[in-house]
């Protein structure tokens, strides 16, 4: 992992985003050819929220189309993907966070949590 795949690993890893679970480096099948599936590698993977986190480094500004593609497939997957850029992750994790929870809290499931509630 790179250092802002690391770091933000910490804070998703052990259901600590409103319950639920990531799984990292998740291998997700997009298309079969000739008996050969292809897969994506996820960086970070929640599959309740049927969401993606990506973390971003130098390699992705140069293959944006691809990037856009891949999020395409997997949209047509019903997989919502986010996007940080490694200098985002590393100098405002505050502010990745929020906007991952809020993310999550939009999916109006609970990722597991025990309701203690009535």
């Amino acid at each position: 992992m790179t250092p802002a795949e690391r770091a933000l690993w910490v804070h998703l890893r052990n259901r600590q985003r409103k319950g639920f679970k990531f799984l990292r480096q998740y291998p997700i099948p997009y298309a079969e050819v000739q008996g050969k599936k292809s897969f994506f590698i996820l960086d970070f993977y929640c599959h309740q929220a049927r969401l993606v986190i990506e973390a971003d480094g130098l390699y992705h500004t140069k293959q944006k189309a691809a990037d856009s593609l891949r999020d395409e497939i997997l949209l047509g997957m019903k997989v919502s993907s986010m996007r940080f850029e490694n200098e985002s992750i590393l100098n405002d994790m505050e502010g990745v966070l929020k906007i991952i929870d809020e993310v999550l809290e939009s999916t109006g499931s609970n990722g597991g949590e025990k309701d203690m509630g009535a």
